[in-house]
């Protein structure tokens, strides 16, 4: 009887230590069901956070090519032939070379017709309006000028459509200076194959367009 009651009362707290630890088995288990719980969503704004600032920048790089930026070559191409249409005539003729300031040195006839002094990047033309914008370049160099005198006068009807003041032509012909504003300083009196570009047509008086020869 006494052996009887002793397992009884085991079996008793066996089943009761069973229970409990059934309990806290199942306590852990929601415990850690609930952690993880937990954590999702504190990892979830930060690929939200990711996705948002890579919309950021994406609204970034193309309000910087709205302002203005070449976004690839394309744009830039664009760019440049919209700088090739502000040309308004271009062509190729041979240059002469002057220096007219009404001090009648070697043949001055004097002062230049446009109205302006005698100046480094003034040129002459047989027809072109006074105070036209020019680009002339030669052998890799450019000058840009205006038309300020008429000339030459009968060499142009033999091609020769333009006259430089001797600054330009020196600086064209080979990058030096003159040792003379009335004299070039060289052997070579013209420039062959010279370019010329008119930017901007000036309001005083000759002809656009093409050069024309003198009193033509």
């Amino acid at each position: 009887m006494q052996k009887r009651a002793l397992n009884l009362a085991m079996t008793g707290v066996t089943g009761t230590c069973l229970a409990g630890m059934l309990v806290a088995g199942v306590a852990a288990a929601s415990g850690d069901d609930t952690a993880q719980q937990q954590k999702t969503p504190s990892q979830t704004p930060m690929a939200q956070q990711d996705t948002t600032e890579q919309k950021n920048g994406s609204q970034a790089r193309s309000l910087a090519e709205k302002a203005g930026e070449p976004a690839n070559e394309s744009a830039k191409k664009n760019i440049e032939k919209k700088a090739e249409k502000k040309v308004l005539v271009s062509g190729k003729t041979t240059a002469s070379y002057f220096w007219d300031d009404g001090s009648g040195v070697n043949g001055d006839t004097g002062a230049p017709a446009g109205g302006k002094p005698m100046q480094k990047g003034l040129f002459a033309s047989p027809s072109w309006p006074m105070h036209t914008k020019v680009k002339v370049s030669a052998n890799g160099r450019s000058i840009t000028g205006f038309v300020g005198d008429r000339g030459p006068g009968d060499p142009s009807h033999k091609g020769v459509m333009l006259d430089l003041d001797t600054y330009t032509f020196r600086y064209l012909l080979d990058g030096d200076k003159p040792k003379s504003k009335y004299n070039a300083g060289t052997g070579e009196g013209h420039i062959k194959g010279l370019k010329y570009e008119v930017l901007e047509w000036g309001k005083g008086k000759g002809e656009r367009g093409k050069p024309q020869p003198f009193g033509s």
